[in-house]
């Protein structure tokens, strides 16, 4: 697994023509995963709003004037019951995000009990809580925890022009937690946040120069909310909405330099054509986010999925991930 990446080698490839970027993308995916399954996962808002982190994209910030009304943090027998139904959908893997800067040690137990719970169905479980210490890490991995979720954003050098409540170190800190604890890593970020290629360059580079190449990576196109920094700056104007050929380098850029990795096209897919979606799939992406809501934003759902699932071929993912089988 080579982590060894210059980014005069992720220049390289964002600058390769865009029909052989695409091959060199389906080349290295072809020979690493099967060739038309896809990965189908669930996430789902278990404590939503109040987070007094001021990331510029999201409308759960309490920095934010979005509308959102900020909840406690759900009962397990809710989550559970959303785990059922999200399972009897077809998805394989359930995710559990929580509004938070980091999690209370006294919501650990709570916690623990949805990750368990969630397993016992037979589904996949991630969380993503915000920040993590090592005690923490090692708590949810003693739960069963499969992944962590912990995005990068975006480059080392344009993070701070995300949020400024945290440090693009205390990212890295915290997924250096949980892979001490041994939980997979769920990791990547937002693309069309008014950064430029470099930005978009160094933002891959940073992924796939980690210790170890995220399990998952994430890669989100921006939805502009109203209320945010972020949404206010871009909606409405040419930026709003990154070009969808570029988005498509991105994830193949992706593949490519993190070979093994399950790369999950996410946020901002519901405004995305069916086009543009089939070439995403052909860079490399072979994982997505089903339902009808991601966390507080809108989603294709299921029905919409399948039909595009259908027309393109693309079945279920019947395996385990390539990375999991390699280090097992």
């Amino acid at each position: 697994m080579q982590t060894g990446w210059t980014r005069a080698d992720i220049r390289a490839l964002f600058d390769l023509p865009f029909a052989e970027l695409l091959f060199r993308a389906q080349t290295v995916h072809r020979a690493r995963h099967a060739a038309n399954e896809v990965q189908l996962c669930t996430l789902l808002s278990i404590k939503t709003g109040g987070c007094p982190e001021d990331c510029g994209y999201c409308s759960q910030s309490a920095h934010h004037g979005t509308g959102l009304k900020a909840e406690k943090l759900m009962d397990v027998e809710s989550v559970l019951a959303a785990a059922r139904e999200a399972k009897a959908a077809g998805s394989q893997r359930f995710c559990m995000g929580a509004a938070w800067r980091s999690p209370k040690d006294r919501d650990i137990p709570k916690v623990a009990a949805m990750i368990q719970g969630v397993k016992a169905m037979g589904l996949e479980t991630c969380m993503t809580l915000g920040m993590l210490d090592a005690p923490q890490a090692r708590a949810l991995a003693d739960a069963g925890l499969d992944y962590y979720n912990h995005n990068l954003d975006s480059s080392p050098e344009y993070y701070e022009r995300v949020t400024t409540t945290r440090t693009f170190q205390d990212r890295l800190d915290t997924l250096g937690h949980v892979r001490d604890a041994g939980v997979a890593v769920c990791c990547g970020g937002i693309v069309g946040m008014g950064e430029t290629r470099e930005d978009r360059i160094g933002f891959v580079h940073a992924l796939a120069t980690l210790p170890r190449h995220p399990e998952s990576v994430t890669v989100n196109a921006l939805v502009p909310i109203r209320g945010t920094p972020l949404g206010d700056m871009l909606a409405g104007t040419p930026m709003a909405k990154i070009d969808d050929i570029e988005f498509v380098r991105v994830v193949a850029a992706a593949r490519i330099a993190m070979p093994l990795s399950m790369v999950r096209l996410s946020a901002g897919r519901e405004s995305m054509s069916e086009a543009t979606q089939a070439l995403c799939f052909m860079a490399g992406a072979n994982s997505i986010f089903t339902g009808d809501k991601l966390l507080t934003t809108g989603n294709a759902g299921d029905s919409a999925d399948a039909a595009l699932l259908a027309k393109l071929g693309l079945v279920p993912m019947a395996g385990e991930e390539p990375m999991r089988v390699a280090a097992a």
